[in-house]
């Protein structure tokens, strides 16, 4: 992330020239500001992926609503042609006086309703009662209605919010150009680097699985339980780290979710449902998924939040992580110190 790029041009030696001093302490200076909107930055996109998940929710309900409605209206058309085939009916039998006599006798309706039959005053009842429930479904589809407006015009102002600060960001970047384009071949060095040892990681953990599991199969019964971390991964979590892996050097795009562009928890999500678990388009709602897990019982697979749950990645072991950062930059494997240990929120396993 860029503010690796900031400590490392800070701790580059100067060579006693004052100028390159001066030009590494605005260069840190912009990188801080850079760091700011990023993490502003992926608040809002995560705060619209949740906007995206309740519109979601609200369009499902809407529709609902709007299947019940036509129910209801047909319902009532059936009805009120019941009540009107029995009225004409009644008027026009031929012969039966009784019927006659007891429609052209009644005053009013509660007349009509006390001379009827018993089955026509069960007609008229339903005849109330489905305008009643259609008057009460229009009212709550207004209500759903609003809601989804809204929420529409929540998803468009943090779209302009967002592509504000982007274009803010660009324009500081534009400004040290020249360094970000150093520090980034130092950085494809570094991801370089990580991905061989995570991939000799990720070997040595498919070497141990047989061994583990015959071990966990032969252990004595009543053997203790030293672990505190909650339940262990599933099996399918052997493959979330290589999965992950495919995706390295992505470009990051906010809202996406394909292998043409993810966001942090668009990563987390595709990823997850190439192994047959489904979770939401938002860091805020997975976080809610699972179980916690805490720092020093880490496990390849589990997700890790950070930023006030703005962000999200997945542990890849050895105090390593797969993410997508933010906009400009690409899926990679980031270590958990510094930035992302100073505001590290917690784990779940799902």
């Amino acid at each position: 992330m860029l503010f690796c790029f900031a400590a490392a041009l800070a701790a580059s030696p100067a060579f006693g020239d004052p100028s390159i001093a001066s030009k590494q302490a605005e260069a840190q200076s912009v990188m801080n500001q850079v760091q700011q909107l990023d993490s502003s930055l992926g608040r809002a996109v995560e705060a619209y992926n949740f906007a995206t998940v309740k519109l979601n929710q609200v369009r499902a309900d809407l529709k609902a609503n709007h299947a019940q409605l036509q129910v209801a209206k047909q319902s009532l058309k059936r009805a009120q042609a019941t009540l009107s085939a029995r009225l004409v009916s009644l008027y026009t039998s031929d012969g039966q006086s009784d019927s006659l006599e007891v429609l052209l006798g009644a005053s009013n309706l509660d007349d009509l309703v006390n001379r009827i039959s018993a089955q026509d005053s069960r007609v008229l009842t339903q005849v109330v009662h489905f305008e009643t429930e259609v008057k009460a479904q229009q009212v709550r589809l207004k209500h759903a209605n609003a809601e989804a407006a809204a929420l529409v015009r929540e998803r468009a102002s943090e779209k302009a919010s967002i592509e504000g600060q982007l274009s803010t960001r660009r324009a500081l970047l534009s400004s040290i150009r020249g360094q970000i384009a150093q520090l980034r071949a130092q950085e494809a060095a570094r991801q370089a680097q990580l991905r061989q040892e995570l991939a000799q990681r990720v070997a040595l953990q498919q070497q141990q699985a047989p061994a583990a599991a015959l071990s966990s199969t032969v252990a004595p019964v009543g053997s203790p339980d030293t672990t505190s971390s909650g339940p262990a991964p599933p099996p399918t979590h052997s493959s979330v780290v290589s999965i992950a892996e495919r995706y390295l050097g992505v470009p990051y795009s906010w809202g996406g979710a394909s292998p043409s562009g993810f966001d942090c928890s668009g990563l987390v999500m595709y990823v997850f449902a190439q192994v047959g678990v489904s979770l939401p388009h938002s860091s805020y709602s997975q976080y809610g998924m699972g179980t916690p897990v805490s720092r020093d019982q880490l496990q390849p697979g589990d997700l890790v939040f950070f930023d006030g749950l703005g962000h999200v990645g997945i542990y890849v072991g050895g105090g390593s992580f797969i993410h997508a950062p933010h906009t400009g930059d690409v899926v990679k494997i980031s270590s958990i110190s510094g930035w992302y240990a100073s505001t590290y929120v917690g784990a779940r396993r799902i």
